[in-house]
């Protein structure tokens, strides 16, 4: 049961390395308008893009950008990221103490 815990936590901690490269790929195409991904660089953030959509989707449906007058957060992010962080914890926790 210990292998079980274990692979689910390096599959966390794979997603988790995916949601840290959208952060830093958004964050760039913020501040860098005019950078375009091409060749293996679009074809990677395809991968990132594919893998933490589904998951943002479903936590931005339940939880709603706050609006701050003119200003809209965007806290589903920020909520998927603690509770990957979370679940990363337990499994780690589990697979010890299988």
């Amino acid at each position: 049961m210990a292998l079980f815990w274990q692979i689910v936590s390096s599959v966390l901690l794979v997603f988790l390395v995916l949601l840290f490269a959208r952060f830093v790929v958004d964050w760039v195409m913020v501040l860098a308008r005019s950078w375009r991904p091409s060749g293996l660089v679009a074809a990677g953030l395809e991968v990132v893009y594919a893998t933490t959509d589904p998951p943002l989707k479903a936590v931005r449906k339940v939880i709603p950008p706050l609006n701050l007058g003119t200003i809209r957060l965007d806290l589903g992010f920020m909520v998927l990221l603690i509770a990957v962080y979370i679940l990363r914890g337990i499994t780690t926790s589990l697979a010890a103490t299988a």
